[in-house]
């Protein structure tokens, strides 16, 4: 939701302004124009006044991020977003919208936005000096004064700033030195509007440099001419800390001009990162309605993200971003919609199971380091699932790691010595429900020890507790599991050293 909607100039109290049509009517109504930058500090200042929400949805930042961004607004600052890919930079830039007033007048007609009170192109001061008061006057809204610009090693200074134009020149019949013959480029059209160059270090150096004196003083150079355009933008910058070493840098005198830049970071713990996944991830009713998704397995989905970037086979400067929890519950609901109507089930549960469907949402996610290649990504996906169950085992059940040398009150030692007298559990990706419970029961020890710990659970999220053991002990090499194309094979540990098949040793 919005943080707040501020309609009029606080000394302009007509009911309606948009129904001003007139520089004449402008001046009467008594309108005074801001800058940019003074209109996003009150409006930021009205905010926190008034205890509103400032960036709704933006997760994780509300004690770092946020603070220094409204410090920077505050000191009407340009600002640089530093930080991994996935770290919401872009979703800021464009929240910022929401601290500009919802409508601002313009000359009618105008390229570069023109203020009434103070236009700065010549077809702005033209039009005011040959119609004065009956000068047509046009209003802009917050949606449209959000410009955008992805940084490429092939952007022009006349992408950016402008050029002459030639035709312009010829149509109009005047020399390439005059001002009418420019054709502006996206800067001076984002005049007082926010503009946002996203990887600026991606910009080449010589485009890098023509922005000194906008930042500075306002001024821009086309061709040669000498040109004042003291613009009224807000700049905000976006820029991943990998690319100052893998594809460019903000060379010194830019960065030196960028007065504010704040450093983003990923979610700091598995409850926030839930919720981040939670807003973001594709919501369906009627799916959800169909498709359970267990607290156990969100928590999962959450720690596979906090696995990797701690991974020593997953590239920690190219960061692992958000977006791959978000796409791995959405794979995981969809391998369980799709188990369910294969089986024409009329409502499912997620598995652990089904975790090995998030595989593919979590290959396009991360980057691998030469180690991490030399295993290929699918062993790198399944080793990260198998290391966040890992990590997540000990937050329900006892950690295996204390009874590897005492068997004294070991939980695990009935439905261990099962396996080791040759038992074995095969799981199906699409077994049925009634299959996959026919299965885990035989295992003399797994339902007795899930009923220890969680007596007053449903009978559903018993079953996939019994399931989570398996795993669990299979990450703690308490057991031995062969992940196959469509199954998953549990058994005793020692039974693979006589097995020809690649040893899991969760990499696969």
């Amino acid at each position: 939701m919005p943080i707040m909607r501020k309609t009029e100039n606080e000394v302009f109290k007509m009911k309606n302004k948009t129904e001003i049509k007139t520089w004449g009517a402008l001046k009467a109504s008594g309108y005074q124009p801001k800058d940019i930058k003074t209109e996003l500090r009150d409006n930021l200042m009205d905010a926190l006044k008034n205890g509103k929400k400032i960036f709704p949805g933006i997760l994780g930042y509300e004690n770092t991020v946020i603070p220094d961004l409204q410090r920077a607004i505050l000191s009407r600052h340009n600002i640089n977003l530093l930080g991994l890919r996935g770290q919401a930079k872009t979703r800021i830039a464009r929240q910022m919208t929401e601290l500009l007033d919802e409508y601002i007048p313009v000359i009618e007609g105008s390229e570069i936005n023109d203020d009434p009170f103070g236009p700065l192109s010549y077809y702005g001061r033209e039009i005011l000096a040959t119609k004065g008061d009956e000068a047509p006057i046009a209003w802009l809204h917050w949606d449209d004064r959000f410009i955008e610009k992805l940084a490429t090693p092939d952007v022009t200074v006349a992408d950016l700033i402008g050029d002459i134009d030639p035709i312009k020149a010829a149509n109009l019949k005047i020399s390439y030195s005059d001002e009418r013959a420019i054709h502006y480029g996206l800067i001076p059209r984002s005049n007082r509007c926010i503009f946002v160059i996203n990887e600026l270090p991606d910009l080449q150096a010589r485009i890098q440099v023509a922005l000194f004196n906008i930042l500075q003083e306002g001024d821009i150079q086309i061709r040669g001419f000498r040109m004042r355009l003291p613009l009224d933008i807000q700049f905000v910058f976006t820029a991943n800390p990998e690319d100052y070493t893998n594809r460019g840098s903000i060379v010194t005198p830019l960065k030196d001009r960028i007065q504010s830049q704040i450093v983003t970071h990923y979610p700091k713990d598995l409850a926030t990162s839930r919720k981040i996944t939670a807003q973001e991830a594709g919501s369906d009713s009627a799916r959800d309605s169909f498709v359970e998704i267990p607290e156990l397995l969100r928590n999962i989905i959450e720690q596979i993200s906090f696995e990797a970037r701690e991974s020593e086979y997953v590239d920690a400067k190219s960061g692992v971003s958000a977006r791959l929890s978000i796409s791995a519950l959405e794979n995981l609901v969809s391998t369980a919609e799709r188990r369910a109507l294969i089986n024409r089930e009329k409502k499912t549960i997620a598995r652990i199971t089904d975790l090995w469907g998030t595989v593919p949402a979590i290959n396009g996610k991360i980057e691998l380091v030469y180690e991490g290649e030399q295993e290929g990504p699918v062993s790198v996906a399944r080793f990260l699932i198998n290391q966040a169950i890992r990590s997540q085992f000990v937050n329900y059940f006892p950690d295996p790691e204390r009874f590897k040398r005492s068997k004294e009150n070991n939980p695990y030692l009935s439905l261990l010595d099962w396996f080791n007298n040759e038992g074995e559990v095969d799981l199906f990706m699409d077994d049925t429900q009634a299959a996959l419970e026919k299965k885990l029961f035989a295992v003399k020890g797994l339902k007795e020890l899930v009923d220890q710990y969680y007596k007053k659970q449903s009978a559903e999220e018993k079953v996939l507790l019994m399931e989570f053991v398996l795993y669990g002990l299979a990450a703690y090499s308490q057991l031995n599991r062969d992940t196959l194309d469509q199954h998953v094979l549990f058994k005793d540990l020692f039974s693979s050293v006589f097995n020809s098949e690649e040893e899991d040793f969760g990499l696969n």
